[in-house]
């Protein structure tokens, strides 16, 4: 049975706290029902990619691409395994440069060589690692304290609330003193989804978020991630194969298929658009097809120079 979210009701030590520092806001998604594919907010770009390519080495992995997520936006950035869609996010994180094009990121030009420009950036952007990520020697409520100590200078007592809050909006409030190895995946998965928002970011990196989850913990995450998004009027970014889920709470989905120049995007547009389309790279990716343009045997020499 799908866990409830239900609307909170603050206090007036919260709604203190919220006073204090508006990292808080997040309490407030259960209140929100089910929150659909709700429109993104502003037409203006939360990212930008201007003619993006990328290497490593010699080996091409991303091909000329532009493209604009708007704020406020649910992005899903789907293709096949090795295709380069975690790498657009190292891209987007200034983990790895890009050998050609430019990066704009919440306004700002994404300058990798100017370190404080850059550490300044990424506070403002949460990352959902794959499979979780969360720190094997603390406990879920240090895990979600974790970027809180780090970059603010809240008291305890108001670092305690706050994270108790975090806790809460992911349904896991109860689980706070226990250890990563006490939890299963799908919790785990939730607890570093709360780490994630900790800082309210305004832009969310999630790198495959529904992988090694059961049905019921991909579909409570997946409208966990529709509901935190419009919750802080963020803008997210999903990197994941599962097709369903993804267009249940996405608001356009991109798609990107290989080709020896490196990944290019052959599709973007709204679920129900990319449900019609007529490419046959999209049209196989969607449908799961052995036939099309990506083929199940690899090239290689005729079978009976190995056999006979």
């Amino acid at each position: 049975m799908e866990t409830e979210f239900k609307a909170i009701h603050l206090p007036t030590w919260v709604r203190s706290a919220r006073q204090a520092a508006p990292l808080a806001s997040v309490v407030t998604i259960g209140a929100m029902g089910n929150a659909g594919s709700t429109s993104p907010s502003s037409t203006t770009p939360a990212l930008r990619f201007n003619d993006v390519q990328f290497s490593y080495g010699r080996r091409p992995i991303i091909d000329s691409l532009s493209l604009e997520v708007r704020q406020g936006e649910l992005l899903a950035i789907m293709g096949g395994s090795g295709v380069g869609k975690t790498t657009l996010l190292r891209l987007v994180a200034g983990l790895v440069r890009p050998t050609n094009g430019s990066i704009e990121l919440l306004g700002e030009p994404l300058r990798i060589d100017d370190q404080e420009s850059l550490y300044a950036l990424r506070k403002r952007i949460g990352l959902l690692f794959q499979f979780g990520a969360l720190f094997t020697d603390l406990n879920c409520f240090e895990n979600v304290a974790f970027p809180l100590r780090e970059h603010s200078r809240l008291s305890e007592s108001l670092l305690k609330d706050l994270v108790l809050l975090k806790l809460e909006a992911v349904g896991l409030r109860g689980a706070a003193s226990l250890m990563p190895s006490e939890i299963s995946g799908g919790m785990g998965r939730r607890v570093a989804l709360a780490r994630a928002v900790a800082l309210d970011p305004e832009l969310i990196l999630y790198d495959e978020p529904f992988a090694g989850l059961d049905p019921i913990s991909l579909g409570v995450t997946a409208r966990l991630i529709r509901r935190l998004n419009d919750a802080l009027g963020a803008t997210s970014i999903v990197v994941t194969h599962d097709v369903a889920e993804t267009f249940a709470i996405a608001n356009r989905v991109a798609v990107l298929a290989p080709s020896e120049r490196g990944a290019r995007l052959v599709a973007l547009g709204t679920p129900e658009e990319l449900r019609n389309s007529v490419d046959p790279y999209v049209r196989q990716f969607l449908a799961g097809d052995e036939s099309g343009p990506v083929q199940f045997h690899m090239a290689a020499a005729a079978l009976e120079d190995d056999f006979l």
